[in-house]
C-alpha cells in the first residue's frame, strides 16, 4: 500500500481542501465560527463529545463542499468525484476544532 501523505496531511486532496479553507478570509472565518459553535458551552450547537463534534463538523464540511461543486458530466465529473472521495473530511474537522480550542 502506498503512503499518500502530503505536507503532513492524509493525502493531497485533503491538504488542498484544507488549504483553500484556510487561505480565503471569508471561508476561514466562516468555518472557524462553525467550529467554535460546536465547542462553546454558551452555544446551542455545543457538543461535549470530541468524536461526535468532529464527525458532525466533517459531515457539514463535506456536504457544503459537495453542494458548491459545479455541474459536470463525463470524465471531468468522474475525475472531480474521485478526488472528492479521497478527502479525509474528519482530519480537516479535527484540525479545525483543535485550532479553535487552542485559541480559546
Amino acid at each position: 500500500m502506498n503512503n499518500k501523505e502530503y505536507n503532513g496531511w492524509y493525502n493531497y486532496e485533503t491538504w488542498v481542501v484544507s488549504l483553500w479553507m484556510d487561505n480565503e478570509q471569508g471561508t476561514y472565518d466562516y468555518w472557524r465560527s462553525v467550529a467554535n459553535d460546536l465547542v462553546s458551552l454558551e452555544s446551542p450547537e455545543f457538543i461535549a463529545d470530541a468524536n461526535t463534534r468532529a464527525c458532525r463538523l466533517a459531515d457539514r464540511i463535506k456536504d457544503e463542499h459537495e453542494q458548491a461543486l459545479p455541474e459536470l458530466q463525463g470524465f471531468p465529473a468522474d475525475l472531480l468525484n474521485a478526488a472528492m472521495s479521497e478527502v479525509n473530511w474528519y482530519e480537516i474537522a479535527e484540525h479545525l476544532l483543535e485550532s479553535v480550542l487552542e485559541a480559546s
